[in-house]
């Protein structure tokens, strides 16, 4: 990369210097951001290296996602809460998964089961992992640093290849003669061990896991570049305590997936080995229809170390991203600066390490041993004290600050309720004595949909509605955003309440119907409010869609860079910026992120310089 000599003496901008330090000048710019990667619909908007096309890329093909895994849920949704209704108005999309008899039309058991799997697997990882981290991460990172693109635009764009080829043959599993896998979205074995377990464990789950190690791919390429760029292409000026929370936020995603993804496939790897070439990582002494197999040796606890290896950290790979999005969506529209910010950076990577020694909080029931627990009930524990640090800042933040209620506040405020109302829950679960009576009941279903789902997709609409002008150029529609905030807030706790309610009374999760079971019965009526409430929550998210996709080319056009009087780097792009981000020079850094209500001003931008007689940076 070529640099550009200047004569001492010359330089009157200290904005100049950033084009000999980093070596940025137009011959480079034009070099690898011009025509040449761009030409054509395919160029420019398919294969596209440019990080902004790739986060939208993301973006919508997680929104895709969103929606399949939202009716998939709707259908078992129907099942629970009107388990005697005909359903055979469902045959001509679900076919032969609905059968009918004497005219009545039922769910069959093992799709049910199918359904709730795939269910988990969408969301947990397609939308809240790719379509959350993959969007804002791809997007800002380079913005926010003072970066022309990512550390590797190439490798950048193939991330979300090997993430739309993982998605494609998940889709094609969904079309399978003996249905897609249903043995649940943590494949425990031996239902996702022997193939005979179930119709759901043959070719359904062979793709599953082909699925899944390509996006286990997808999100190694995503986060190598993402920690790449963050290290190495931030602008002149900008040191990592001038960073915004959000990019600390990716940068810590980023080392979580990078650690603790491989083991996941490490674990497929020995399951493959089961399932395949007769080997017994996973399996002993099963029987099937009372005859033994020649499995000997094995333990299905060594698949759950593996699988909760990653799986803890991914609800902070989940969360962490929403958490910074949140950070800045509050102080720029309280019009404050964010309460403690070397606490909330500590607290996120205070978070990040305690994610990797709490896995098996997941397996108190599975026969470890009591003085193990103590050990996880112990950090478990801990852990909640940097996610409380960071909602009392979040909160001090907002606490006499000027606020605009926006759309992205709303969200953003909701997402702090969620966090709190979902983590309480978490310690009852997050003991060992008290989890033998709520493991796999509603109480852990309500427990991480609030903390983990509902909640990662509250920071998700803050930021989407926060950075739609910086991605699109036009507004979302205000009145809509708000209408689908105060809907999906309200059905949300709708939903998720009362099943803290049913698992406290024991009900167990992933059961075909409790009709028939006296003990459970008479819960009948909560579970059918519980599925009205879930229609029309899905309902006001078709909201959403409407007004996200119609403001792509008829909202209110954006007329300035900076429409939310934003401090970072962003918003001194054009409106609508090309490959390259900005035209000329990189903007150099001169303060931190959070001058709002500074020295009389409402906000000081990132990359204005310090005045003279201005008090000293936070």
């Amino acid at each position: 990369m070529a640099s550009v000599a200047i004569k001492p003496g010359t330089i009157t901008d200290p904005d100049d210097l950033i084009i000999e330090e980093l070596g940025y000048d137009d011959h480079f710019h034009e070099h690898h951001h011009g025509d040449k990667y761009q030409s054509g619909f395919i160029g420019k908007y398919i294969f596209s290296m440019d990080h902004k096309i790739i986060a939208k890329q993301f973006l919508i093909t997680g929104m895709f996602w969103a929606v399949i895994g939202a009716l998939m849920s709707l259908v078992f949704r129907l099942q629970l809460g009107f388990p005697e209704e005909n359903m055979a108005w469902l045959k001509p999309v679900l076919g032969q998964w609905i059968t009918v008899a004497d005219g009545v039309g039922r769910l069959d058991p093992q799709f049910y089961y199918a359904l709730v799997t795939m269910h988990g697997t969408i969301l947990v990882f397609f939308v809240l992992t790719a379509g959350l981290s993959g969007t804002f991460s791809n997007l800002l990172i380079p913005l926010q640093l003072g970066a022309r693109d990512m550390a590797s635009p190439m490798l950048n764009m193939l991330s979300y290849w090997f993430f739309f080829l993982s998605g494609l043959i998940m889709f094609f599993s969904l079309f399978l003669s003996t249905g897609p896998f249903s043995g649940g979205w943590t494949a425990y074995p031996p239902l996702s061990a022997l193939p005979q377990a179930s119709t759901g464990s043959g070719a359904g789950m062979t793709m599953w896991t082909m699925s899944l190690v390509f996006f286990v791919v997808s999100v190694l390429l995503g986060g190598i570049n993402y920690i790449t760029t963050v290290l190495n292409l931030r602008t002149k000026g900008m040191s990592l305590w001038r960073m915004p929370l959000t990019i600390w936020a990716f940068f810590v995603t980023a080392i979580l997936g990078l650690l603790s993804f491989p083991v996941l496939v490490s674990a497929f790897l020995l399951m493959i080995c089961d399932r395949e070439l007769g080997t017994s990582f996973y399996l002993s002494e099963i029987f099937i229809g009372g005859e033994a197999l020649d499995y000997v040796g094995g333990s299905p606890i060594l698949y759950q170390h593996l699988f909760w290896f990653l799986g803890h950290p991914e609800v902070y790979i989940i969360i962490l991203p929403a958490m910074g999005l949140v950070s800045e969506v509050l102080a720029v529209h309280a019009r404050k600066p964010i309460f403690g910010y070397k606490a909330m950076v500590y607290s996120i990577l205070a978070i990040g390490f305690l994610s990797f020694i709490v896995w098996a909080h997941h397996m108190f029931m599975s026969g470890v041993n009591p003085f193990i627990s103590n050990f996880f009930v112990l950090f478990t524990l801990i852990i909640a004290v940097p996610s409380a640090v960071k909602v009392f800042n979040w909160i001090t933040t907002l606490y006499g600050g000027n606020i605009r209620f926006t759309a992205a506040c709303l969200f953003g405020i909701g997402f702090v309720s969620l966090f709190i109302s979902g983590g309480l829950t978490g310690i009852f679960l997050g003991n060992s004595a008290i989890d033998i009576q709520m493991h796999d009941t509603y109480f852990v279903v309500a427990h991480f949909h609030i903390v983990m789902g509902v909640a990662a997709f509250f920071g998700m609409f803050a930021g989407i509605y926060n950075w739609f002008p910086k991605m699109y150029g036009r507004f979302m529609n205000e009145t809509l955003g708000k209408i689908h905030f105060w809907g999906t807030m309200i059905g949300a706790y709708a939903i998720f309440w009362p099943m803290h309610y049913l698992g406290m009374a024991g009900v167990p999760r992933r059961y075909y119907r409790f009709d028939t079971f006296d003990s459970f019965s008479h819960f009948a009526d909560m579970n059918m409010f519980i599925t009205i409430a879930a229609i029309l929550t899905f309902g006001v998210q078709v909201i959403f869609i409407i007004n996200f996709f119609h403001s792509i080319w008829r909202g209110k056009k954006v007329t300035t860079k900076n429409p939310w009087k934003a401090n970072t780097l962003e918003w001194t792009t054009p409106i609508n910026a090309g490959h390259g981000n900005w035209p000329g020079k990189i903007p150099s850094v001169h303060r931190w992120s959070y001058d709002y209500g500074k020295d009389g001003k409402e906000y000081i931008p990132q990359h204005i310089p310090i005045q003279e007689g201005e008090s000293e940076e936070h």
